[in-house]
């Protein structure tokens, strides 16, 4: 049965590849992303083309149609602009919404923290006040790995510890998960917060390791390893990212019957709330993720290695049994097909783009 979605962040990476499974699907999608500046926007305008939205047709705070896809509008808009957010909502009536939207990265949050305050503690009150006010089925959205922050006990569980983040990309993605309890709590809002581990694949960020290490390699420049390569990371391929919240979305969660209000579970509620992982639950040592692009470009990496850099974690183990128990579904797809398949990409479609 075909719904309506509302996919938050479609200009993006994860979104981009979520709105081509959906629409392959047959659902009516609408995109929505602010085409901020974090990174190269000309990438960002690529996917929308991709799926027949072109630069010339856009106009702030308007629908555009797209020129490919009968089933796809989108809009350009920023998330904190609350007013315009809530109506917006409002008058569309989605039946799920998706929220993708973000202000990304680490390191990032170290040099511009108001720019994370903006987009995801503000912008993420939008989306809960339209979906209260629009009668949403059920709203997924994005958290993070990073909340597990000082926590080491592996692999990480959902129900486990998440109060010492190590930056405030974290830190506002905790915020998320909270604000989204006490509305699915007060106003029986249906939702889920996804936990991504290191999400990789084609049209990837141009900020994340993957894409800095192949330009580099290619460059015949060194390569940053920190914490002198000693790092273990649940790498996700993008494609079971996708794969997981296509069956999620249309399965909106229920209060959990076994709650205990005495001992109580942080990864769901009496609340129709709950909280998945979303990795490969098979953590990858750095220097096995490196050799895998150098073994896929055919050329070796000049390396230079460092200390850790602040904020950073030096290992994640995701516990996907929760995730696989609802959607009967686990991410499984190695480094190595994942890996092959962005450089086929990379080599295809981003060096003749660049250029």
């Amino acid at each position: 049965m075909p719904h309506k979605i509302l996919i938050t962040g479609t200009a993006g990476f994860i979104g981009f590849h979520l709105a081509s499974a959906l629409l392959e699907e047959g659902h009516e999608i609408v995109g929505l992303d602010s085409i901020n500046d974090y990174y190269d926007v000309r990438l960002k305008m690529a996917r929308l083309q991709r799926h027949g939205i072109h630069s010339e047709d856009i106009t702030s705070r308007e629908i555009c149609q797209s020129r490919t896809i009968d089933g796809y509008r989108f809009i350009q808009a920023d998330l904190a602009d609350h007013d315009f957010i809530v109506s917006f909502l409002k008058e569309q009536r989605f039946d799920f919404v998706v929220n993708l939207a973000a202000q990304a990265g680490v390191r990032h949050s170290l040099e511009k923290p108001r720019a994370y305050t903006h987009s995801n503690i503000d912008g993420f009150l939008s989306i809960l006040e339209g979906c209260r006010h629009s009668g949403v089925k059920h709203l997924v959205y994005a958290s993070t790995s990073s909340v597990y922050g000082l926590n080491k006990n592996m692999p990480f569980n959902e129900s486990g510890p998440v109060d010492h983040p190590m930056a405030l990309y974290a830190a506002t993605k905790k915020a998320n998960e909270l604000m989204a309890h006490a509305y699915s709590h007060l106003f029986g809002i249906p939702t889920s917060g996804l936990r991504f581990f290191t999400v990789y694949g084609p049209w990837g960020r141009p900020d994340m390791a993957l894409f800095l290490f192949t330009d580099a390699i290619l460059k015949g420049e060194p390569i940053k390893i920190f914490n002198h390569g000693r790092m273990l990371r649940d790498f996700t391929y993008v494609g079971d990212i996708v794969e997981s919240i296509r069956r999620l979305v249309v399965k909106p969660v229920g209060p959990d019957t076994d709650w205990n209000p005495a001992n109580p579970s942080s990864a769901s509620s009496s609340a129709p709330y709950r909280i998945f992982n979303i990795g490969n639950a098979s953590p990858v040592p750095l220097m096995d993720y490196i050799r895998a692009i150098e073994d896929s470009l055919g050329m070796e990496a000049k390396k230079v290695f460092m200390d850790m850099q602040p904020g950073d974690v030096p290992a994640t183990h995701a516990d996907t049994s929760a995730l696989e128990a609802y959607v009967n579904f686990r991410p499984s797809t190695s480094i190595r097909d994942g890996v092959s398949r962005f450089i086929d990409w990379y080599r295809d479609f981003y060096i003749p783009f660049v250029r």
